[in-house]
């Protein structure tokens, strides 16, 4: 199982602070696609490109591999102003 938590725009975006997946993926770009794939606002939310990840509350590259029991984050980019 992953827990998936959603920050900032990424949340406000779905609608939902986290879920969990009981299926297996490769890497987190795999959980990004397959996330991606529920709808348009998941969509848009997930775009790759305009996404960073945390795995468990580490910064990490979208082609990080992924285990079961692992925290996945998803959320924009941060700019400061």
């Amino acid at each position: 199982m992953l827990k998936v938590l959603f920050f900032a725009q990424t949340r406000e975006l779905i609608g939902q602070d986290e879920i969990e997946l009981n299926a297996e993926f490769a890497d987190a770009e795999a959980v990004r696609a397959h996330l991606s794939q529920k709808g348009d606002k998941w969509a848009l939310a997930l775009q790759k490109g305009k996404l960073l990840v945390a795995i468990n509350q580490s910064l990490q590259p979208l082609e990080t591999a992924v285990h079961s029991g692992d925290e996945i984050a998803f959320f924009p980019p941060v700019t400061g102003g």
